[in-house]
């Protein structure tokens, strides 16, 4: 069983080619890629995409996997507030 408290999306990352990582869901699809860049003699980057469209750069590739398996979460969740009616009725007045 895996201690959720230390699990990171970087073990779910998988390199292949040399340089480049896909993060997968359960259901073994794609849904985040990481590439090294190197933009200097000394500094390198990672191109962090979800769904094909890149969304940032990283310094660091824990980072790099952060940022796509976060992006994976927020496409999860709902995209506005709540919709439940809290301390209404169904008339729309307050619950007394």
């Amino acid at each position: 069983m895996v201690d959720q408290r230390r699990w990171h999306p970087l073990l779910a990352a998988q390199e292949n080619p040399t340089g480049a990582w896909s993060l997968l869901d359960a259901h073994d699809r794609v849904y985040g890629t990481i590439e090294i860049r190197r933009v200097s003699d000394d500094d390198v980057r990672y191109r962090v995409s979800f769904r094909g469209a890149v969304i940032g750069w990283s310094n660091t590739l824990r980072l790099a996997c952060e940022r796509a398996h976060g992006e994976f979460l927020r496409n999860h969740g709902p995209n506005g507030g709540p919709i439940a009616s809290w301390g209404t009725n169904d008339r729309g007045r307050p619950i007394e």
